[in-house]
């Protein structure tokens, strides 16, 4: 076996055990439901880094090979998705959001309240003219 397939398998060895380790189910994890049936849905930031790395060592014997892989990988969880009622809110874990994910995330919020305010002008108005 010459030097690079070694260095490949070693490579495909630790890649293959990452791949275990972030599966598209730890970004979007399992959803949860509650005993009053809202659903709440984990969303994580995977990160992983790898290296890998080996050497022909100066021997006698012509097969002597020295190598190593390895790697890391970090779950961080970011935010919940919430569903209760027909309504569909992101909570952030973050307390040091960026601003204006901050803003967008509260324009829904911001658009239904203002609705709510004109429904009850306008019907109190319709029961004035009345």
């Amino acid at each position: 076996m010459n030097e690079s397939t070694k260095i490949e398998a070693l490579v495909n060895t630790a890649m293959s055990k990452l791949r275990e380790i972030a599966d598209c189910q730890t970004i979007v994890g399992k959803e949860v439901v509650t005993a009053d049936g809202t659903t709440i849905i984990p969303i994580s930031k995977v990160s992983f880094g790898f290296a890998s790395g080996g050497s022909d060592l100066p021997t006698k014997c012509k097969d002597t090979f020295g190598g190593g892989s390895g790697g890391g990988v970090s779950i961080q969880p970011m935010a919940f998705i919430v569903i209760s009622g027909g309504e569909v809110k992101l909570l952030q874990m973050t307390a040091n959001a960026d601003k204006g994910n901050a803003i967008i995330n509260m324009v829904p919020e911001v658009i239904d309240k203002v609705t709510d305010f004109l429904k009850k002008k306008k019907e109190g108005n319709d029961t004035a003219a009345e």
